[in-house]
């Protein structure tokens, strides 16, 4: 691995691009035959490993239109980043396929028969059906790839010189593109969660998916700068100024995250309507109890606690310990979404989850790391540059 300080270029980004690929598709591959051992756990197992880093991914997106919207100044310097993990979207389009392919293991809505016995299930027939959940799915990806394709046109004509328009090109798109992100990414979580139990619903849910996704974008921020750091690269240009700063994110985001599950227990349990509470209830059972209040605990508790400080902020370690431990975090709260359909009785982890997530985080990992590192990794005519390699928290 060979980086030009002076050009902010990779002159040989090494071969973990090639490394990551080989390990995605065995992972992929090892998973796939699990489905002939266990079709109905393979599909959940890719459900919870894709919407893992599904989430990311988008959160990345995310990340990006805030950043052209507020025109802050510090998140210049690690903008590319966010940008090249958005741009991995496309990837999840093919990604998603096999979960098309198993729509009967996973939704139990696609059985018509159950669907005309219950009145309220048939009343969701317009919408719960296979053809649309496909056609809706296909529309999720096409405008979250063109945004992450667009923002990241724009960013690159940068780098052959600065134009006066460019600002206005980015919040062009970054404004209407942050309510169609909005809009998609929430009825991506009714489509592919909250189906799941389709006599349940829940109107803040979209908040709380996505919400999830921008704690991971965080935490994976964090990382990559940890990882640039020990090799050296861009010590200089990302600061601990700006370190501080994803800690304070990450932090946030995390408070927000518990603010939408808390927000959604609290209305539940106030309304008390049998189609609502069985969410909970359900999540109550043997061994989900403890994942629930591992959660709670695990998932903001302590991170409250402890991330709260400015020290453990600016710490290159100890911010990582943290951004590792609320991705897992994040992985526990996929699982306790998704999985007690498939094992009501309690907390189970099939060896299909973890070669699933191996499988596409390698290939998430790998894209990522072939756009990240395929063009300079700070836009160099960027005008507020300077300034953001200069941020101080104050």
């Amino acid at each position: 691995m060979q980086f030009n300080a002076e050009t902010y270029e990779f002159t040989d980004p090494g071969k973990f691009t090639r490394r990551m690929t080989i390990v995605g598709l065995v992972g992929v591959l090892v998973t796939a035959a699990g489905y002939f051992l266990d079709a109905r756990q393979f599909f959940f197992s890719w459900l919870t490993a894709f919407s893992f880093w599904v989430t990311l991914a988008i959160g990345g997106l995310f990340m990006t239109m805030v950043h052209h919207l507020t025109g802050a100044r510090w998140s210049v310097v690690v903008r590319r980043i966010n940008e090249a993990v958005a741009i991995t979207i496309p990837l999840f389009a093919l990604l998603v396929i096999p979960l098309l392919l198993g729509m009967k293991e996973v939704y139990p809505w696609t059985d018509s028969e159950m669907m005309h016995a219950d009145s309220v299930l048939a009343s969701k027939l317009p919408f719960l059906n296979q053809p649309f959940f496909v056609i809706r799915t296909a529309v999720y990806f096409a405008v979250w790839s063109f945004l992450a394709w667009r923002l990241r046109s724009i960013s690159l004509r940068q780098d052959s010189g600065w134009e006066p328009d460019a600002k206005k090109k980015f919040m062009k798109v970054s404004a209407p593109g942050m309510i169609a992100f909005a809009l998609v990414t929430t009825f991506a979580a009714f489509d592919w969660w909250m189906s799941l139990q389709p006599l349940w619903y829940s109107t803040i849910y979209g908040l709380y998916f996505y919400s999830g996704g921008i704690v991971s974008i965080m935490a994976f921020l964090a990382l990559v700068v940890h990882v640039l750091h020990s090799k050296n690269i861009l010590a200089n240009e990302i600061t601990i100024e700006h370190k501080h700063d994803i800690g304070k994110l990450l932090f946030a985001f995390m408070v927000f995250w518990a603010y939408m599950a808390l927000s959604q227990y609290l209305l539940i349990w106030y309304a008390n309507i049998p189609e609502e509470t069985i969410f909970f209830k359900d999540r109550w059972i043997g061994s989900w109890k403890g994942v629930s209040l591992f959660l709670v605990i695990g998932g903001f508790v302590v991170p409250f606690i402890l991330l709260m400080s400015r020290h453990m902020k600016r710490s290159r370690w100890g911010l990582s310990v943290f951004a590792i431990w609320l991705l897992l975090m994040h992985w526990v709260d996929i699982m306790w979404n998704v999985s007690p359909i498939l094992y009501p009785e309690g907390f189970v982890v099939s060896w299909m989850d973890l070669t699933a997530m191996v499988g596409v985080g390698a290939l998430f990992l790998a894209r990522f790391w072939s756009a990240y590192t395929k063009v300079p990794l700070l836009p160099a005519t960027d005008p507020k540059l300077e300034d953001s390699i200069d941020f101080v928290n104050q």
